[in-house]
């Protein structure tokens, strides 16, 4: 008889989930729309139930299929883990103009308002935008490389690589949505919009407070604005971005550690992940997503944070 139980991938959903509704508690007051939150997770609750009682009453040959869709669905889920965020720490006090201050003191200027100026031509800003593009893209490769490296192995369906990379790439997300919470930083997109480009050219960067509780209003797009790639982003910034979420960048801390786990569970991708890997490094400041120093964090934490999902994750990664 099979039992309901819930994969390890559900697992650290279902902590996350735990831990933030314990910190909605702690913090109700102060939140700006609390029952959003709530709201969120009991429609995670219910995707979830859902998909445990369709294996339940599946059952038989149609488990390792049910076991793919589940953990489809908690990675597709992020998609909504991220907005979240924002909710909780859009009623703290923005820490933007101390990030700009601090790329004003390391680098002499500001390295997302002058890259896309230095190399605005099309070639350049399309070939930044289709790496920024790449992120979910290459997340996607390795998950149906590892699948497809199971479901046609010798000896039988083998799901345990599919479900190590989607339970790592799921637990990498959630430690960086940890740091969001409490590190209200919202990017130049949104900061240099706020206070203006010629206030961030003479180096004034004025401290904001809540201001972004109730403002989402963001920097045009730079580069090519006919460009294919340059609109793709632009849309999706449009529809899902938030400010939050800038420190550090897990555009390049999970497309990090993507790149990091094909070199065990698919060696023969790496490669074809590596260009995409490095133009999209490149677009988080071109895109003025990030400062620099989002970037190089998110990039030195990558190793970091992998080692963590893994010790969090241990060998349990299958049941």
């Amino acid at each position: 008889m099979t039992r309901l139980r819930l994969l390890t991938i559900e697992k650290a959903a279902a902590l996350y989930c735990a831990f933030t509704l314990l910190l909605m508690i702690i913090l109700y007051r102060r939140l700006s729309d609390p029952w959003a939150i709530i709201t969120m997770r009991a429609e995670w609750a219910a995707m979830t139930a859902a998909l445990i009682g369709a294996t339940f009453a599946l059952r038989g040959r149609w488990v390792p299929q049910m076991t793919v869709v589940r953990t489809l669905a908690q990675m597709a889920w992020l998609i909504r883990w991220y907005p979240d965020t924002y909710e909780f720490n859009r009623s703290a006090s923005n820490l933007d103009h101390l990030f700009a201050a601090t790329e004003q003191h390391l680098f002499g200027c500001q390295p997302a308002l002058l890259f896309s100026q230095t190399l605005p031509q099309p070639f350049w800003s399309e070939a930044f935008n289709l790496g920024y593009w790449s992120y979910y893209p290459m997340i996607a490769a390795l998950t149906l490389a590892a699948l497809w490296r199971g479901w046609h192995g010798q000896g039988g369906i083998d799901l345990r690589p599919f479900q190590r990379v989607g339970t790592t790439i799921l637990a990498s997300f959630f430690l960086y949505y940890a740091i969001y919470i409490f590190l209200p930083v919202a990017g130049p997109q949104f900061y240099f919009q706020a206070v203006g480009l010629d206030a961030i050219s003479s180096g004034h960067f004025p401290a904001l407070g809540t201001y972004f509780s109730s403002h989402t209003e963001m920097l045009p797009a730079p580069g090519w604005s006919d460009g294919f790639f340059h609109q793709l982003v632009a849309q999706a910034q449009e529809a899902g971005e938030r400010p939050t979420a800038a420190f550090p960048s897990s555009h390049i801390g999970i497309s990090t550690i993507v790149l990091l786990l094909s070199r065990r569970f698919a060696p023969r991708l790496t490669p074809f992940l590596l260009p995409f890997w490095a133009l999209l490094c490149c677009a988080t400041v071109y895109i003025q997503a990030h400062y620099a120093i989002d970037a190089l964090a998110g990039l030195f934490s990558a190793p970091i944070i992998l080692w963590i999902a893994n010790k969090a994750i241990g060998r349990n990664h299958y049941a």
